[in-house]
């Protein structure tokens, strides 16, 4: 009944680890056509299909045992959650009659997602199995997406019934609104007409909408220059001139001056996280803001908001360009184009060490006209990939956002490159996060998928010396990663290529020839040890004041 619930929902990848409590599950699935991928830890499997669902925009699935096995997908289930990510996990239960017995291998799987899942399910009763499974699709991938579980008793999965999966269901009080009101928009227009300085400011939600084309209209019609999140990175072309590049944290200042300055925020698919608004009091201060956004929890949480339009954003934007005018470049785009002129992204290009900034430019460079997908792993080097590698296309960046999960990347390129096989997938990496799920090299290597993964090895966790550098007196505590594996032997160890480059002049070859090199490859990059990622707004601080900005 499983798999053909699950060959009815389109399922044609399943990324998991076996074990007691899920082997009639696995037994089924020997005759299958859906091809399950076996990884080495169970939260690869959940950030494995978390990269499948950002690469596709389908509703990821992975499978764990009991026990460990299902909590092993804790991180990877809030990391999915956070980020707003269709996943359903399926996990396995020891027997209904054993549950509440600290029976072995048990975990209240259940209990323990409520938090960090759009919907947990307990099956209880064979019969409830086709519809639990139908709505658990529904509610991952329809309104806002996320994490679906359910939790599969033993005894449940070993029992014979009636099968019948349902075309349609209805569950009520789960009714996500689509169409935003059309006095919300109504006014909306209004602000937008009277503004002179309009900024839009996009999120995660305009690339889970399949709206990048609209949002792309509405920036062109109203001449208004565009900034992004961190998730929102490919929802607007980063090489158009209206592009502002990210904004908050690490941020540019033309991004950061432009939100501090604007008299109107057009807010599209985000949920105003800290990273991006720094000093709540002092982020956009002059200005009215319209938020759009599928979720109306959203609106209003964070910051006050003027125009609240609760809807799909592909829909709601389709609806506002048909009712707005065009209107002609002013002063304010002049302004803005010459914070981009003064203060670019920049680096120092001095002394004989790697800079890892110019690792990720090389890395465009190369790339350019290729079909890419970039993973990353959490740290400095997510930020550097978000800084200079210049995102073009919707789903081109996989990365952790919203919880920032270490590990993250080379599960997720995995997922990616199982989901796009025509694509280069490369996981940009630091040398502390890429050891908390190295052991999925086995898995690249057993399905030879062509993971690239580039390492900018600093010999620290980056990002928090950075932060001990600026705000505790360069007292480095327990953050020296010196004591690391050789990641040449390591790939090796698992089949995989190993290629190191120590010097700036071996940068171009080694990425040519990991670019050219079939299946799994490790690319170690030396780079300065203590290179900093800037601008930087400090915890807690306004956007315009920003250091090295």
């Amino acid at each position: 009944m499983l798999v053909k619930c699950l060959e009815a929902e389109g399922v044609e990848h399943i990324f998991g680890y076996p074990g007691g409590a899920v082997l009639n599950i696995y037994d089924a699935l020997f005759d299958s056509n859906i091809c399950h991928i076996l990884v080495r830890h169970e939260q690869g499997a959940a950030h494995a299909a978390d990269g499948y669902a950002r690469a596709t925009g389908k509703v990821g699935v992975c499978l764990a045992t009991s026990g460990p096995g299902a909590t092993n997908l804790v991180t990877g289930l809030a990391t999915a959650y956070m980020d707003s990510i269709p996943i359903v996990a399926f996990t396995g239960q020891v027997a209904t009659g054993l549950i509440g017995k600290d029976s072995f291998q048990e975990a209240d799987i259940f209990g323990i997602t409520l938090p960090i899942t759009k919907h947990s399910f307990l099956v209880k009763n064979l019969e409830d199995l086709p519809f639990t499974i139908k709505a658990a699709f529904k509610i991952a991938r329809e309104g806002r997406p996320g994490p679906v579980l359910i939790d599969l008793p033993r005894d449940i999965m070993a029992a014979k019934g009636h099968f019948r999966y349902p075309e349609k269901i209805c569950l009520p009080g789960f009714k996500p609104v689509y169409d935003g009101h059309p006095e919300q928009i109504a006014q909306a227009v209004r602000l937008i007409q009277e503004s002179s300085k309009p900024v839009i400011y996009a999120g995660g939600g305009v690339i889970a909408s399949g709206a990048a084309r609209h949002l792309l209209e509405l920036a062109e019609l109203i001449q208004a220059p565009v900034t992004t999140t961190l998730m929102g990175l490919g929802a607007f072309p980063g090489d158009h001139p209206l592009f502002l590049g990210m904004l908050g944290m690490h941020g540019t200042v033309a991004a950061n001056f432009a939100v501090s300055h604007c008299d109107l925020l057009i807010a599209i698919g985000c949920r105003f996280d800290d990273r991006v608004t720094g000093k709540i009091e002092e982020f956009a201060p002059g200005a009215r803001i319209i938020h759009i956004d599928i979720d109306p929890a959203e609106i209003g949480k964070n910051v006050r908001v003027d125009v609240p339009i609760v809807g799909d954003v592909g829909r709601v934007l389709s609806e506002l360009n048909s009712k707005l005018v065009a209107r002609a470049p002013g002063d304010w785009l002049a302004t803005v184009e010459a914070w981009k002129e003064n203060h670019p992204l920049r680096y120092s290009k001095e002394g004989e060490g790697i800079k890892p900034q110019y690792v990720v430019e090389e890395l465009r460079r190369q790339t350019r006209g290729m079909k890419v997908k970039i993973t990353t792993e959490v740290g400095q080097n997510q930020m550097w990939a978000a800084q200079y590698f210049t995102f073009t296309e919707p789903r081109s960046l996989i990365t952790s956002g919203g919880l920032g999960t270490m590990g993250f990347g080379l599960p997720a390129a995995i997922g990616a490159a199982v989901a796009c096989p025509d694509h280069v997938v490369i996981d940009i990496a630091g040398d502390g996060s890429i050891q908390m799920n190295s052991q999925e090299l086995a898995t690249a290597v057993q399905y030879n998928l062509p993971v690239k993964v580039v390492i900018l090895n600093n010999g620290y966790l980056g990002m928090v010396r950075q932060w001990q550098e600026l705000f505790y007196n360069r007292r480095y505590s327990q953050v020296d990663m010196s004591w690391a594996p050789d990641f040449i032997k390591l790939a090796e160890a698992y089949g995989a290529k190993g290629l190191r480059a120590t010097r700036p002049e071996e940068v171009p070859e080694v990425l040519a020839t990991a670019l050219a090199t079939p299946g799994p490859v490790v690319v170690d990059i030396v780079v300065d040890r203590e290179e900093n990622v800037l601008p930087m707004v400090p915890p807690g601080g306004a956007l315009h004041k920003m250091i090295g900005g």
